[in-house]
């Protein structure tokens, strides 16, 4: 009998052929500076646990507490029985710390991006969208069946011309971007995509996931960063990056809050988060305002790392954040040198295209508040003996 799905072993052939077929590595322990993966100990440079709340103990006890007492689910979607007390709390305690009327959480980053686009536009309206922005805003888009018009990637003229073509075309226009670019670690020009967005009368939405906990006092993020409060309609982020647990949330207006409860489909049809996520959450926001020397340290062994990498004479990119792209180039060669890392006791992934352009492959890597200086620059001597063994970088010095 003819196998129908026989293409797809036919792909994942080629992608072995190609040296670009991925394997997933297999966390055995918290994830941590240095981790235990696949049975070895390895600087952990591959997570975005940008400031080490994983294992922070006021998560952990919040979790276990809330477990204690409301149980491990909560058995139903939000809209039927599944809206605890702690998922109000949770909105209410980020739409205050984010400086909005209202949020709403979903389950994860992708569906709050994916959700909220797909939920507020028509056939009949546009999108203005960057290039480089994330597959959940490029998914939301094509949900959405709205037409998609890209700019060039991180060029507010570009936008502008885009906006300004269709000023006298009916329907609703957003102009959408990345706050921190995912793959590059470069910002958004934020102010000069407010301003147009104000010109043309567009709905402004911003993606700050790599942001939140990052940029901004106490990591509100790219509009606090950049001063662009009430000037952001739509600001949507992560709880599992710099937050350290799960999920993904949307604010704005109590208007687009209440719309979205009524029509955003991944908040529809999901289960609520167990307690125990909530609650970790909640823990989290109070450690993000309380604790500041972690993003102090973040900062400080982001300039660290960096300035070491950059003085081998690596590639980092436009980044301007603790994304760290080391450029490559060659896919094929991106996913040995991170094979060949490992093997050497460094854990960073090989990214190559469709994930990034052809020809732009890398290693992206990720520093943490909670990596030491000591584990940072062994990670750079392995990352620079390890380059110049496959002639990524010369073999001087």
């Amino acid at each position: 009998m003819t196998n129908p799905l026989a293409y797809l072993g036919e792909q994942l052939q080629a992608w072995r052929n190609a040296g670009t077929y991925m394997r997933l590595r297999e966390l055995e322990s918290a994830c941590q500076p240095v981790s235990r993966v696949d049975g070895r100990e390895v600087i952990n440079l591959a997570s975005n646990n940008y400031l080490g709340l994983t294992t922070h103990p006021r998560l952990v006890e919040a979790a276990l507490d809330a477990a204690r007492r409301y149980g491990a689910g909560t058995g139903a979607v939000r809209t039927i029985s599944g809206t605890m007390d702690l998922h109000l709390e949770l909105e209410r305690r980020i739409a205050a710390f984010k400086n909005v009327e209202a949020c709403v959480v979903f389950q994860s980053g992708f569906a709050a991006n994916a959700g909220t686009v797909a939920a507020i536009l028509t056939p009949e309206d546009h999108i203005i969208s960057d290039e480089l922005n994330h597959a959940s805003i490029i998914d939301g888009c094509r949900l959405s069946k709205a037409k998609i018009h890209v700019f060039k990637h991180a060029e507010p003229p570009a936008a502008e011309e885009k906006l300004a073509a269709l000023r006298d075309a009916p329907g609703r226009k957003l102009l959408i971007s990345d706050g921190v670019f995912s793959m590059d670690g470069d910002v958004a020009r934020l102010p000069e995509l407010v301003e147009i967005a104000e010109k043309y009368g567009a709905i402004m939405m911003v993606d700050d996931a790599h942001a939140s906990g990052v940029l901004g006092s106490a990591g509100r993020g790219t509009i606090d960063h950049f001063g662009m409060h009430g000037r952001v309609q739509i600001q949507v982020g992560t709880l599992s990056k710099a937050v350290g647990v799960l999920g993904g949330y949307v604010c704005g207006s109590r208007d687009l809050i209440d719309f979205l409860y009524h029509r955003a489909r991944p908040f529809l049809f999901s289960t609520s988060h167990p307690p125990a996520v909530a609650a970790a959450c909640l823990a989290a926001f109070d450690v993000l305002e309380q604790e500041p020397e972690r993003m102090r340290e973040l900062w400080a062994n982001t300039r660290h790392f960096q300035d070491a990498l950059r003085a081998q004479g690596f590639s980092l990119g436009a980044t301007a954040t603790p994304i760290t792209p080391i450029m490559v180039g060659e896919a094929r060669k991106a996913f040995e040198f991170s094979r060949a890392l490992f093997d050497q006791g460094v854990f960073a992934v090989g990214i190559g295209y469709p994930t990034v352009p052809e020809g732009k492959a890398r290693i992206r890597a990720i520093v943490t508040a909670t990596h030491t200086r000591d584990q940072l620059d062994r990670a750079v001597e392995i990352l620079t003996r390890v380059a110049r063994s496959l002639a990524i970088l010369g073999t001087g010095r």
